[in-house]
């Protein structure tokens, strides 16, 4: 269904004469077809629309962190163009949890392993990754687990 979209949205974009979002939902179908071939040399069928959240959020990590690169080497118009493309990826992401949502999932993912200590991380990662794919930051929700469990 997500790639439905992007297909829709590309065609869509094509007709529109928006160059920006052309170049930057064909690199989401380039992403999403690489991401399907590296699946299959593993034995797995093409990505769920779940899988391909993370593929998502894995890009536009990579856009901030260049655009973060650019800015600090003085070139705006480079730093404009990754903030444009993140927007473009951002549209289909489901909405982002706020901290205080993350807290309490975090809180109800702890409670739901019986998590005791640091060394069940990984299980309660798990319960979140599955429950709220796309929806949060995972390598913030992973500094905030640990800090939960440590203390």
């Amino acid at each position: 269904m997500l790639r439905d979209d992007i297909n829709n949205a590309l065609k869509d974009a094509m007709k529109a004469k928006d160059e920006r979002k052309v170049s930057t939902l064909r690199l989401m179908n380039s992403t999403i077809k690489n991401a399907d071939i590296e699946a299959r040399g593993a034995g797995k069928g093409p990505l769920a629309d779940a899988d391909l959240l993370g593929v998502f959020q894995k890009m536009i990590k990579q856009r901030q962190e260049s655009k973060e690169l650019y800015e600090k080497g003085g070139r705006p118009e480079l730093a404009q163009q990754e903030a444009e493309e993140i927007a473009i990826i951002q549209g289909y992401l489901p909405k982002q949890m706020s901290d205080a949502e993350i807290g309490a999932a975090i809180d109800a993912a702890i409670k739901e392993t019986g998590a005791a200590g640091v060394k069940d991380m990984g299980k309660v990662i798990g319960v979140l990754k599955g429950k709220y794919a796309g929806q949060m930051d995972f390598g913030k929700a992973s500094g905030l687990v640990k800090g939960r469990l440590a203390g």
